[in-house]
């Protein structure tokens, strides 16, 4: 049996530009994956097949084609295999749960079935799959541009910790995007090295979610996540993505665990978990 691993994808900071002719936006952010996420195994089978379990498994069951199978197929149309998602992270929740679900299904099956794919081919599959999938296959912080095509490495030393706060409500990105009318648009500065959460959070100053004023509007809750974050302690609370979930920065581990303790009492419908961003995938 193999496993990989579908870390949580935050969006730093999302700018957002003009729309380009084939209808998606041109963008800019700065994305990092935490220690919390999906987990999928793959075991040899005849027939392709994915079973799902796992917190949010049940708002995927309706689902007619899954991301995950969409991969394989994208992989192989025709080779066989046990999946297994374990669905941790909630659903349309502008932290890339199905993106990062669909690299780690690349990855995994890469090696069930010893497929050596030239990089380039399977960032065009990732891509095919969907904007944030190509950044998930490293899921390594990453400069990512484009409508998410192009991707480079950012030295991001530092382990900060975080606390993801979702209050339980979907958001549907191209609602977001339809009603995005501020836009910072293109040119922040690529950080070259960071290497405290300090650091990090004065950088972050400068930019911002261009997509957070819209997914408020849609969904008002979205103000007292925030709300809840920068009254828990957190250096800088901010949307991820598309939304809804919300993360705060804190000073430390410890701070960033009485905050998502303290929320949660208050707060006991939502998803809140204490994590911090991670280097790279674990091995």
């Amino acid at each position: 049996m193999l496993h990989e691993a579908a870390p949580a994808k935050i969006n730093l900071f999302l700018h957002a530009g003009a729309q380009r002719e084939d209808g998606y936006h041109e963008l800019e952010s700065l994305v990092v994956f935490t220690g919390i996420g999906d987990d999928l195994t793959f075991e040899a089978a005849d027939a392709l097949s994915l079973a799902l379990d796992g917190p949010f498994a049940a708002a995927l069951k309706n689902e007619p084609d899954n991301l995950v199978l969409r991969a394989a197929r994208a992989l192989s149309a025709h080779a066989g295999a046990r999946i297994t998602l374990t669905k941790n992270l909630p659903v349309a929740s502008g932290i890339g749960g199905g993106s990062a679900d669909a690299a780690a299904a690349l990855r995994g099956l890469m090696q069930l079935w010893k497929l050596a794919v030239p990089p380039q081919a399977l960032h065009e599959i990732a891509l095919s799959l969907g904007s944030d999938v190509p950044v998930c296959l490293a899921s390594a912080p990453a400069w990512m541009t484009g409508r998410g095509e192009h991707i480079q490495a950012v030295h991001l030393s530092v382990n900060a910790a975080m606390v993801l706060a979702n209050p339980g409500v979907s958001v549907s990105t191209a609602e977001v995007f339809a009603n995005l009318e501020d836009r910072t648009g293109m040119g922040a500065i690529n950080p070259d090295r960071i290497r405290s959460t300090q650091e990090l959070c004065e950088y972050l100053k400068d930019t911002r979610n261009d997509l957070e004023a819209p997914a408020r509007a849609i969904a008002p809750v979205i103000s007292d996540v925030l709300a809840a974050l920068s009254k828990s302690g957190a250096m800088l609370a901010r949307m991820s993505g598309s939304g809804a979930t919300c993360f705060g920065i804190y000073e430390n581990d410890a701070a960033a665990n009485a905050a998502a303790v303290a929320i949660s009492k208050t707060q006991p419908g939502w998803w809140v978990k204490a994590t911090n961003i991670a280097s790279s995938l674990s091995p």
